[in-house]
């Protein structure tokens, strides 16, 4: 079988690692790929959101399926422009990709179909947004783009000056363009954050192992939100209880309820989940694997990749045993100094091989490229240095030792990562 993978980033170099394991597998090809990923797959320089140009190159290439990674892509319709090409693919159509794609969709869709989530409003008028949040007096708030916007486009205010910047900065100031031309006011919940990714054929729903990921820039959850600087599996705050609460209460009547809408969503659906006081509730849905949540969720996947892909497509879920491994794993994210602001790419990595990685661990290319041998910075979120082991604890250490190993000029990651997870032990 040969299979493209649509994405550049340590999530999709996590996805082809898990395709080339497969014996079904014969050629991966990537779109448009990155320095570590071109170990395993041609990579062709085609934009991940350029639906055109990855068509083209699926026509040229014939492959048998064509695994599209990253929301943009998912949400713009480039499942429905293959499947009319008559491609199969893994990933949902657009307009079950609204999931992530609308934050307002999302939170109406739960209030509609009872699935536990924060109260909210949605509005399209700053003076009405700052006025109800005045109203409210209820601090933090929780501020959100109605769109897609790299992961930055939600602001926990912590009083009400910065809650009404948030709202003028969306609503006023366009910071997010069209994705925040319309925003979700929320009330903030408390309590440990789990990510749960599901593998669903628009019918049936399996959940994989659950995550932690760690948002924020610094040390100790500080520092400014970025796309996530570490991650680790599974979590330990997800009791069996919380498993089959979530399934009962979320994950069912969430599919049910997309099914029940004309929208059946059909790939990885992933749940933001909150373990509050009340109860699980959702915080966010995203409509693909979760980064850096593959990166750990993956590697301890035993049942080949290619037989739950090909099951999703032919709605045959039902009739798969998907099994996973007892182990735990770790990723931990080095990154460009100053990400997520402003940071400099272009510097040479020294401590990997010629295939990119790392003797003491697996490394997950976020962002790099390959130049004449050598592997050079090419984004904020630079490697995934990920890691296995029978508990948390030799995971973190293994993968923190590769770490260490591992350099370039103003690399920047945390110390902490998992920390929080083995205090819950």
């Amino acid at each position: 079988m040969n299979i493209l993978v649509v994405g550049g980033g340590g999530r999709e170099h996590a996805i082809i690692t898990a395709l080339s394991k497969s014996p079904r597998v014969d050629k991966i090809f990537a779109a448009p790929g990155n320095g570590g990923i071109s170990a395993l797959a041609e990579c062709f320089p085609v934009k991940a959101t350029d639906l055109d140009g990855i068509l083209e190159l699926a026509k040229k290439l014939n492959p048998d399926y064509v695994f599209v990674a990253p929301d943009d892509p998912l949400v713009m319709g480039m499942v429905d422009k293959l499947n009319e090409a008559g491609f199969r693919t893994f990933g949902p159509k657009a307009n079950a990709a609204i999931l992530e794609g609308s934050k307002v969709f999302s939170k109406a869709l739960m209030k509609k179909y009872g699935i536990p989530t924060a109260g909210y409003e949605t509005f399209t008028d700053a003076e009405k947004a700052i006025e109800y949040i005045r109203q409210q007096n209820s601090y933090p708030a929780v501020i959100k783009c109605d769109g897609l916007a790299l992961g930055k486009g939600v602001i926990i205010a912590k009083d009400f000056e910065e809650a009404k910047a948030a709202v003028n900065s969306m609503l006023l100031d366009g910071k997010f363009g069209k994705s925040g031309s319309e925003i979700v006011i929320e009330e903030f919940m408390t309590g440990p954050e789990v990510t749960v990714l599901a593998f669903t054929d628009g019918k049936t729903v399996k959940p994989m192992i659950s995550s932690m990921d760690h948002k924020r820039a610094n040390d100790n959850d500080e520092g400014l939100n970025t796309g996530g600087m570490g991650t680790i599996a599974p979590n330990p705050c997800y009791t069996d209880a919380f498993k089959a609460e979530c399934m009962e209460k979320i994950f069912k009547p969430t599919i049910a309820a997309m099914q029940a809408e004309g929208r059946p969503f059909k790939g990885c659906l992933y749940f933001g989940l909150m373990l509050t006081p009340n109860g699980a509730k959702v915080v966010e849905y995203n409509c693909r694997f979760g980064d850096p949540e593959t990166q750990v969720v993956l590697p301890l996947l035993e049942t080949d990749l290619v037989d739950i892909m090909e099951a999703v497509w032919e709605e045959k879920l039902d009739a798969l045993d998907i099994k996973w491994s007892d182990r735990s794993c770790a990723c931990v994210v080095i990154a460009s100094g100053g990400y997520p602001e402003k940071y400099v790419t272009g510097k040479e990595i020294s401590g990997l091989d010629e295939k990119g990685q790392s003797p003491l661990a697996y490394v997950y290319h976020a962002g790099t490229k390959l130049e004449n041998g050598k592997y050079y910075t090419a984004g904020g979120r630079v490697l995934g240095v990920t890691a296995t082991g029978d508990d948390l604890r030799s995971a973190l250490d293994k993968a923190y030792k590769a770490v260490d190993s591992i350099t370039f000029e103003n690399a920047h990651f945390r110390r902490d990562i998992g920390r929080r997870a083995l205090g819950a032990l």
